[in-house]
């Protein structure tokens, strides 16, 4: 037997139920393993796993679902440990709906683990019945649940439009982050997204975050990657790489944390505009032992439980608000609107003309390196 396993999240690689239901699941026929999703990058590196999940790809969990498709395995094994039950069956509705909407034919049993060892966790079966759902409650004393009783308790009245997405799960006090960028803060245990013309205008049930909004921009709302509280909430220790860099000093920039920060590792050093993107990106780069040079405004949500940064990292504090002022400075004056920049010698190089850059403006701001 072929089998397909995706991991998904960082929770389920920490707890060791990644590798312990990898373990038990390879008792059963052939298996390959591939992470879906992005921030589970970093646990597969600090536990050491990437010789067994594959992270050479960032991939949504829909289409690492749809490559075990292609390749016509017998099953497809979705691993998550969500925060809640409520938020990891609907997390399997909707990754499995995506996954429909992306295949011509639906002949492959998906098996969800949701939140194993938990009072709460479950099996459920997504495309049709398979045997080894029952198998593996009755292993890891879970119970069953069907896309039926997914759909019943958590699908059925959210009433989603193309301008109003409900969110489920949510505690109040949790940062929101729509692609990558926190837009907002909940007040409540409900929540709802409201967009007009692309744009979020509105959310019921938590404060918006206006300068997240304008970074985030115009939005597809039913494909959006929405999620609330910490992205990680285990304290680890980081395990730092051997990694080959350029041989010339090579600078890099970064304006959105959710593009691929794993693409600059071989980077000499990043420029991260922002204190959402500052802190993932340089928590992800730590890993990689690439400085960064950090263009903020102390306008951070905590969005990761410790934010590591690289020795020789340079992190500037700028007047509120100019930190996406500077930063499109810096792109276009030492990128020349490009990624990579050349240019440069040195981080030192790098650091005295984004001195002057900020002092030709008379914006106020602080240094500190790492």
């Amino acid at each position: 037997m072929n089998i397909g396993i995706v991991v998904h999240g960082p929770n389920i690689i920490d707890s060791g139920y990644a590798l312990k239901l990898i373990n038990l699941i390879n008792e059963y026929g052939e298996v390959s393993v591939r992470l879906g999703g992005t921030m589970g990058r970093t646990a597969v590196i600090d536990n050491s796993l990437e010789d067994i999940i594959d992270i050479s790809r960032k991939l949504v969990p829909s289409d690492s679902l749809k490559i075990f498709h292609d390749d016509n395995v017998d099953v497809i094994f979705l691993l998550n440990y969500g925060k809640s039950s409520t938020t990891g069956q609907v997390f399997g509705y909707k990754v499995y709906n995506h996954y429909k909407n992306k295949i011509a034919d639906n002949n492959i049993p998906i098996i969800q683990i949701e939140r194993p060892g938990e009072a709460d966790g479950s099996v459920i079966n997504w495309a049709f019945k398979c045997n080894l759902a029952d198998v593996f409650a009755k292993k890891l004393n879970l119970k069953t649940v069907t896309p039926y009783e997914v759909y019943e308790t958590h699908i059925k009245n959210d009433n989603d439009t193309g301008t109003h997405r409900i969110i489920h799960g949510v505690s109040p006090g949790e940062n929101i982050m729509v692609n990558s960028i926190v837009v907002g803060r909940s007040t409540s245990d409900k929540l709802i997204l409201v967009t007009k013309d692309n744009i979020l205008v509105d959310i019921i049930g938590g404060e918006i975050k206006p300068h997240g909004v304008e970074k985030l921009g115009k939005i597809d709302l039913n494909s959006a990657i929405v999620k609330t509280g910490l992205l990680r909430k285990a304290k680890v220790t980081p395990r730092v790489l051997d990694n080959a860099k350029s041989e010339n000093f090579k600078i890099a920039f970064l304006d959105h944390a959710g593009e691929d920060v794993y693409t600059f590792k071989d980077s000499s050093a990043v420029i991260t505009i922002g204190d959402d993107t500052t802190l993932i990106s340089s928590d992800i780069l730590y890993r990689f032992n690439v400085p960064i040079i950090g263009i903020t405004d102390g306008d951070l949500d905590k969005v990761v439980e410790s934010g590591f940064k690289s020795k020789n990292s340079v992190i500037f504090e700028v007047e509120s608000g100019n930190d996406d002022i500077v930063g499109a400075i810096i792109h276009k004056e030492l990128f020349k609107n490009k990624e990579y920049s050349n240019d440069f010698e040195s981080i030192d190089e790098v650091e005295d003309k984004i001195v002057e850059i900020i002092n030709n403006r008379n914006i106020k701001y602080t240094i500190n390196k790492i």
